[in-house]
């Protein structure tokens, strides 16, 4: 029997697409394979690269072992110093599913004559051209495969989804192992969390209050703030189900119902999903006001704006700041920032009796307006339109595939529709927003205002829904003046 230093020294490679059970069994196996076809072949394996849970069919998936393989191949030696001469697998296909990577690890092994490669089937020459192409045809027909399952999952999952069954995977948070029925503990948890949202309480606080409370996700991790949002826009909330960006929706558009309980109404959701769609973009809107996300310590930084003129004649309009100011009842001040901080310095007013004032305005408009909408109707008015679009757009799909229409009639014609049923949509979404943001804190506002039930950031939304922005005009004459309430003029959102 040979020792090692008679055997050839090669390295061994092993890899799997998908380690479900998270325990790199696959690879494991792989490595044990390769070190018994290593003995009868009369090899030495001096190192083990493995990329367990790594695709080798994807461009943009980077296999940091079979990376620093090649780079070893192409030495001919680790980098410790210790001479490699070959690579052993269990299979190609575990080796490479691109033509690309095909051909680096060819020419990586062929750097130097007499290098070695073998798999489960015995040694592969890759000096011979013949087998080279082999090889090549061989990745070709792997990548069609691949290529194929894919198709064939992609039409499994939209059937399933079609038909309201839940995916595979670790439960979602809310609900059994069977995917199906609610955890009451959890269940209660993300309820409250997605009212608080719509309510305009920050994911801030609800991630502060959670940790304070121990509540941990399925995996037994403390709670982040972007798997709390992704748990509170999941579409399942309500029933419903997206694959691919999209709503699962039957033959007559409308959301598929999944096989598993609900924890909020359609209707919630789809405020919140307004809510999340709109803080994608830029968070400026087209009135100009920004839109608050941070958890606030007071209640009108950045509403307030300094109306001072400038030497030019222009407003100042700058967002006022808080200083503290223990010789001001209140103990702080809303303050005009520097120059050198893009203010004017000029202004400032106090900011206790600022707030005071400006929260019985704001509360007495939004009691108006809870009024006038209980006297109206808070019906969506573009849903007939929509229902009248949707159907259309179905007939006309049907005419297309019946060819009683041509090509470039049906193509403008759908896009024109499907652009303007997306636009009514998110109308309507934004419509369910404001509904059910009504009905869930401008009812009572002034006594939830005062009673404490809410908080910070709820008090600042529910400003902002009423508030453009208030501009603070200067005093005059210099000096400490009494509180003047005309010198704050409120800009109003339309109601």
């Amino acid at each position: 029997m040979k020792s090692n230093d008679q055997l050839v020294p090669v390295v061994a490679y092993a890899r799997i697409s998908a380690d479900l059970a998270r325990d790199a069994h696959g690879v494991s196996d792989q490595h044990q394979v390769n070190d018994e076809n290593a003995t009868v072949l009369g090899l030495n394996i001096v190192h083990h690269y493995t990329d367990n849970d790594l695709s080798a069919a994807k461009a943009d998936v980077v296999r940091p072992d079979f990376e620093a393989m090649l780079r070893a191949l192409k030495m001919g030696r680790l980098p410790d110093g210790q001479v490699v001469r070959g690579v052993i697998v269990v299979a190609d296909d575990r080796l490479v599913r691109r033509v690309g990577d095909y051909e680096r690890f060819v020419d990586a092994l062929t750097h130097e004559d007499g290098r070695v490669y073998a798999d489960a089937k015995g040694f592969k020459d890759l000096y011979n051209e013949d087998v080279e192409s082999m090889g090549l045809f061989g990745v070709v027909v792997s990548k069609a495969e691949v290529r194929k399952i894919k198709r064939r999952t992609r039409r499994s999952h939209r059937r399933r989804a079609e038909q309201g069954i839940p995916v595979g995977g670790t439960r979602p948070f809310g609900w059994e192992d069977d995917k199906r029925t609610l955890r009451p503990e959890e269940a209660v948890k993300l309820a409250q969390a997605a009212r608080d949202v719509i309510a305009g309480k920050s994911l801030h606080s609800i991630l502060l209050q959670w940790r304070e409370e121990g509540v941990r996700t399925v995996h037994g991790n403390p709670w982040s703030s972007r798997a709390l949002k992704l748990a509170l826009w999941n579409p399942r909330l309500c029933g419903w189900r997206k694959l691919n960006g999209e709503l699962v929706r039957n033959a007559d558009r409308i959301p598929v119902v999944g096989q598993w309980q609900s924890i909020i109404t359609p209707k919630e959701w789809m405020a919140i999903d307004a809510l999340f769609t709109a803080r994608v973009k830029p968070n400026v809107k087209a009135d100009g006001t920004l839109t608050d996300y941070r958890t606030h310590t007071y209640l009108l930084t950045g509403i307030l704006r300094c109306g001072k003129p400038k030497e030019d004649g222009q407003t100042c309009n700058a967002p006022m700041r808080v200083s503290a100011r223990k010789d001001l009842s209140g103990g702080y001040v809303y303050q005009c920032p520097s120059r050198s901080m893009g203010g004017c310095g000029g202004s400032g007013r106090n900011g206790a009796k600022v707030d005071e004032y400006i929260t019985e305005m704001v509360l007495a408009k939004l009691e108006e307006r809870a009024a006038v909408k209980k006297q109206g109707d808070s019906r969506w008015g573009g849903e007939e339109e929509l229902e009248r679009l949707t159907k259309k757009q179905r007939k006309m799909l049907q005419k297309w595939q019946e060819d009683l229409i041509s090509d470039e009639l049906f193509f403008p014609e759908n896009h024109k529709m499907e652009v303007r049923i997306k636009e009514l949509r998110k109308d309507r979404t934004e419509h369910a927003l404001m509904t059910q943001r009504a009905s869930n804190v401008t009812a009572d506002v002034r006594q939830r205002w005062f009673s404490g039930d809410l908080d910070m950031t709820q008090k600042r939304a529910l400003i902002r829904e009423a508030l453009h922005a208030v501009i603070v005009l200067p005093v005059g004459g210099g000096g400490r003046r009494p509180f003047n309430p005309d010198l704050l003029v409120p800009k109003w959102t339309e109601g």
